[in-house]
């Protein structure tokens, strides 16, 4: 049987994203009832973390404690890989050595490498080009609140960037129209517009993007290692910000939601993670419930039971 991985949304069909999304809230669910559930014991999470994280590293280590595994956090001060070993040598070697690795860092090359030469499941946790976990923990907080996300109106507002591209094929997978906003010189990638052209649209004024919304979401305007950037960008992205006005605009039951962390004043106003419309608490908890069955549905033939 051949190792799955995880380093998109495409690397699941529709279906097993679906069922995934289900037993995230199953997973929930017995969380919450204090049911004590361990099918990982003796088994191990290596997280290799080459960009900081609060929400990716809780999450993933808390999850595989749940589960009775332990996970093993590793920054490149602690491995080889920061002192210029082959990304072939370490993923041969890691993998030999844990049951399921998880990365977080710039390049999706470094992570498309990595599992090719892995003999463990890979879980891409953040590159410079995606964030599949944020959006499984995104869906699964849209069908807590809402059901079904299939045929409903999803708008960026913001940078095009590595969530905006996870949201355009989530858009796919799951069956949503997205609508972005982007300001010019900050639009999602060329070749992925014209692949999801068909659930994707450009919107420039997002006063009029988000006209229909059921979901409105965004991010920082100056990610990781774009310091440098943050003068111009705010500059750039000014109109860009989401507000309790811009979600008046949206249909009357929208929700908010942020992967978080949040620069208050900047690409949402001082009080929006406040208002009733705004789900981000349950989101950002979720990113833990998604990931739990992401592991589980990975490693299913190595379950204890």
């Amino acid at each position: 049987m051949s190792v799955r991985h995880f380093l998109t949304l495409m690397d699941l069909s529709k279906d097993e994203l679906q069922s995934l999304i289900r037993r995230a809230c199953e997973l929930k669910a017995m969380q919450r009832r204090g049911e004590i559930y361990r099918p990982f014991v003796g088994r191990t999470l290596a997280m290799i973390f080459e960009k900081s994280s609060t929400r990716t590293r809780v999450s993933f280590e808390t999850g595989m404690g749940q589960f009775g595994g332990q996970a093993l956090f590793l920054s490149p001060n602690d491995t080889q890989l920061g002192r210029g070993e082959p990304i072939e040598d370490s993923a041969r070697v890691i993998s030999s050595m844990t049951d399921i690795v998880m990365i977080r860092t710039f390049s999706h090359a470094k992570v498309e490498t990595f599992a090719k030469y892995s003999s463990v499941p890979v879980i891409n946790a953040l590159t410079d080009d995606f964030h599949p976990c944020q959006l499984l923990a995104d869906m699964q907080t849209f069908y807590e609140h809402r059901g079904s996300i299939e045929g409903k109106t999803v708008v960026w507002v913001g940078d095009g960037n590595n969530m905006c591209h996870s949201y355009m094929i989530a858009a796919h997978q799951f069956g949503f129209n997205l609508v972005v906003a982007a300001p010019d010189g900050y639009k999602p990638n060329a070749e992925l517009l014209a692949k999801y052209a068909h659930c994707t649209r450009l919107v420039d004024d997002p006063k009029q993007a988000v006209k229909g919304a059921h979901l409105v979401v965004t991010d920082v305007w100056a990610s990781m290692g774009q310091e440098a950037e943050q003068a111009k960008r705010e500059k750039d992205f000014a109109d860009y910000q989401v507000n309790a006005e811009l979600l008046d605009l949206a249909q009357e039951d929208v929700l908010f939601m942020h992967c978080l962390p949040a620069h208050r004043g900047e690409e949402i106003s001082e009080d929006l993670l406040d208002d009733p419309r705004s789900v981000v608490w349950d989101e950002a908890e979720n990113r833990l419930h998604a990931q739990k069955a992401l592991m589980e549905f990975l490693l299913k033939d190595k379950i204890k039971l």
